[in-house]
């Protein structure tokens, strides 16, 4: 049998997958690492756990296929990961620091000084496609390490984003990628397709390894090993790779990101404002995107419901699209939701925290129905700001499996083709498809539109294979 291997290193679950030639799952291996905190007490990824976790079932990996050389073989290897996180190493290729969290506040007068000296904020933001997010935007993370912590900058030989350390472990080569590089970092000029000139003035450059524009980095024993992949990146790569036509795929959970690879329009100033960015594909092409915090905020209000009707926050899969009950929901302006956790993000981000009322509903199904209501009028306008007319929306995790979620987004878009996309590992499948660079069906990977519900008939869909 041959293997792919993806090394699939989410915030919360870091996962080793091996997928057959058909893109099948034939192994997981998912464990959750505690978490530490850095020196200033906030937490973090525990960096020398997780190089230990990541080297351990490498070894465990090299040394089965060894074993059982007759029987398996690694046809290849890549990574996964999530952005806006860098592991400082050394000339030795050690970590000199922890790897800070990307929720790390960022102190308010280094942002003064950044912009100080390098200007307007919008307009640094318009050229890098990357809205101001303190060390979300892993650029202004370095400059901080630069003028914060001068005794650990005068340490750092490369400073990898977290895909590029994973392969690195790998590997034992430095390298950046597109995908890293372009999500929010405020390090690349969409402009002039380069790094940044405040990132050259800086000298930023001569710690950022050279990007590696191709799947493969190196050979080892005749596999071919990548370079690693941001996760919203790889999640597009699967279908840009298999997919017909224009389409937008919203990618669902914590963060609720639409990304449009056919617009490729520069970002306006209302865009930037209104938690727009652009990302990079592999070979270095724009990505439009818009976020929403809808996962966090959904799992907070759930919370709240669930303690207030005294019920266990599971309660919520149980409810499903009753269309006279979002009729007459969405026929009053009364007790519409108002967000606790989206401040400074999405398209109102200057809209302060509120305090919703779920005492005012009857029942926990009415107050969650309201709920998503509300959140998908939200998701609504975030999807139309990078829309461009683009006819199909894919939507990808875990509000996928809610049939009263996608329902309302079909009706809030008659106009498009909605489809739930079924592609479980869809992170790592697209790190799989880069590095195998091959035309297999992927297996399993269906799609089901569905159609906006007719007045208050209950919602159909059609499937298509």
């Amino acid at each position: 049998m041959q293997l792919t291997a993806v090394f699939d290193i989410g915030r919360t679950n870091k996962k080793l997958l091996l997928f057959d030639n058909q893109y099948r799952v034939v192994e997981e291996i998912s464990e959750t690492l505690p978490e530490t905190t850095d020196e200033d007490g906030f937490p973090c990824d525990d960096l020398p756990l997780l190089t230990r976790w990541v080297r351990e079932h490498w070894h465990q990996l090299r040394s089965r296929v060894e074993q059982n050389h007759d029987s398996v073989q690694l046809r290849a290897v890549n990574v996964a990961a999530y952005g806006a996180t860098l592991v400082h190493i050394d000339e030795a290729g050690e970590p000199v620091a922890p790897v800070y969290s990307y929720l790390k506040p960022y102190p308010p007068e280094l942002t003064e000084q950044f912009y100080t000296t390098y200007g307007d904020a919008m307009a640094v933001a318009r050229q890098t496609a990357s809205p101001p997010m303190g060390m979300l935007n892993s650029g202004l993370h370095l400059y901080w390490l630069k003028h914060a912590r001068p005794e650990v900058w005068a340490r750092v030989r490369w400073s990898l984003h977290l895909p590029q350390y994973i392969s690195f472990l790998l590997t034992g080569q430095p390298t950046s990628d597109y995908t890293s590089i372009g999500c929010h970092t405020a390090l690349w000029d969409f402009e002039q397709h380069r790094y940044h000139d405040w990132v050259l003035r800086e000298g930023l450059h001569t710690k950022l390894a050279p990007i590696v524009g191709q799947p493969i980095v190196q050979y080892t024993d005749g596999v071919p090993l990548g370079g690693g992949l941001h996760d919203s990146s790889s999640v597009i790569m699967a279908y840009l790779s298999r997919c017909q036509g224009e389409f937008m795929v919203l990618s669902t959970g914590t963060w609720c990101i639409t990304l449009n690879p056919f617009n490729t329009q520069p970002l306006t100033d209302e865009q930037l404002h209104r938690d727009c960015l652009s990302y990079l594909t592999v070979g270095g092409a724009f990505i439009k995107a818009s976020r929403l915090f809808m996962g966090r905020e959904h799992d907070h209000q759930v919370a709240r419901i669930a303690e207030h009707f005294n019920l266990t926050p599971d309660f919520s899969r149980q409810v499903s699209y009753q269309a006279e009950l979002v009729d007459r929901l969405r026929q009053s302006d009364q007790n519409r939701l108002q967000p606790a956790c989206m401040a400074g993000t999405g398209p109102f981000p200057n809209q302060p925290p509120g305090d919703w009322n779920v005492s005012a509903f009857a029942s926990a199904e009415e107050a969650y129905t309201r709920l998503m209501i509300d959140l998908v009028e939200l998701l609504t306008i975030s999807i139309k700001l990078i829309d461009q007319n683009t006819p199909t929306i894919y939507v990808d995790g875990g509000f996928a499996r809610s049939q009263l979620f996608m329902q309302l987004l079909a009706n809030r878009f008659p106009e498009k083709a909605v489809y739930t996309s079924l592609l479980p590992q869809a992170t790592a499948i697209g790190a799989a498809l880069y590095i195998r660079q091959d035309d297999e069906p992927v297996a399993g990977w269906t799609f089901e539109r569905v159609l906006p519900a007719v007045s208050s008939a209950m919602p159909t869909s059609d499937r298509r294979l």
